[in-house]
């Protein structure tokens, strides 16, 4: 995991679940960097550079792709 890349920065905790659904559904390796201070410390998120997705290189535009989609295509949409 020392070589994955960021692929997108979230600020709350609740704005990754659906995209941790949808990546492990397409089973993409990843994890979410800050994930565990965000959701004890939650205003303090941009303190800490927010919650960075971690991804492999190689699953790079997939993710976005699959991010993109998501947020297009939803009535839910990430903020």
């Amino acid at each position: 995991m020392n070589n994955f890349v960021t692929a997108a920065v979230f600020t709350y905790p609740h704005e990754i679940t659906v995209i941790k659904h949808l990546l492990q559904e397409a089973g993409i390796s990843h994890y979410f960097e800050n994930e565990a201070m965000a959701g004890i410390a939650p205003m303090y998120s941009h303190a800490f550079g927010g919650i960075r997705l971690k991804v492999h290189p190689n699953d790079l535009i997939t993710v976005k792709d699959i991010i993109d989609q998501f947020t297009s295509e939803q009535d839910l949409k990430i903020v």
